[in-house]
């Protein structure tokens, strides 16, 4: 089985970390961790609960600091905002709460708030809306208060609301979680056509599912240390759980 954990184009990454090390209180969760994405990439990082991998997800984009090694996005510190400007985040258990007022056009707007003086969207932020929830298949449900969706449909609103401002970088994490079959197979022809049209993917997640068949690399986090995982293997045992696999150590 492969070991190699860096992407094909390692001077043009998208996203690297280099031997990174994080701790909490109760331990060291990374231990010497590298990893790149290459623009393209459609990658899916494995690993069991509580092996760190939104841990790793934060450090790449500059929201938690390591006690050593780096994080670069785009070739600039992940630390320095500008650095995650060109990335759409979708956080775990990003879950909208069926109380919410809101339509849906009103969540996926908000991703634009950075860019809009006083919360004032113009019709730019408007457009930018609109092609979003067309670019997921969700422009018909535009006025639809966000509560009436199913998960799966909150799902694809969140990658808009992350799509918004045009990212080159889209990371997703876990964000299957608690949706069904069906739902987790559209949303994975919704990823392979972003995909296509040039956006580069990172995703979490406990097992390749619905997503198999369209990824460009597999990448799992085993105590600390990360592996890469042949797509051969992926393509034979579509659905493999991270758990049962015992990874390989750098």
């Amino acid at each position: 089985m492969p070991t190699r954990v860096n992407g094909p184009g390692s001077d043009g990454a998208v996203l690297a970390v280099r031997e990174v090390v994080f701790s909490f209180e109760s331990g060291r969760v990374l231990n010497g961790v590298s990893m790149e994405v290459s623009p393209g990439d459609f990658m899916v990082l494995l690993g069991p609960n509580g092996s760190g991998k939104s841990t790793l997800v934060k450090v790449a984009l500059g929201l938690l600091e390591p006690a050593s090694g780096s994080a670069t996005l785009f070739g600039l510190s992940a630390r320095n905002p500008r650095a995650r400007e060109p990335v759409g985040y979708v956080p775990q258990r990003a879950a909208i709460s069926s109380r919410v007022p809101a339509t849906v056009s009103e969540v996926v707007l908000t991703g634009r708030a950075h860019g809009s003086p006083f919360g004032v969207f113009g019709r730019a932020d408007r457009a930018a809306t609109t092609s979003a929830l067309e670019r997921v298949g969700l422009a018909h449900l535009a006025s639809r208060r966000i509560g009436e969706l199913s998960g799966g449909e909150q799902q694809r609103v969140l990658i808009a609301r992350a799509l918004v401002s045009d990212p080159r970088l889209l990371v997703l994490d876990e964000p299957t979680a608690g949706v069904d079959k069906a739902s987790q197979e559209r949303f994975a022809e919704t990823l392979r056509d972003l995909n296509a049209s040039g956006v580069t993917i990172l995703m979490v997640a406990h097992d390749v599912g619905a997503v198999g068949p369209h990824l460009t690399r597999v990448v799992a986090l085993h105590q600390g240390h990360l592996d890469e995982i042949s797509l051969a293997e992926v393509r034979e045992q579509i659905g493999l759980f991270v758990e049962d696999h015992p990874g390989g150590h750098r």
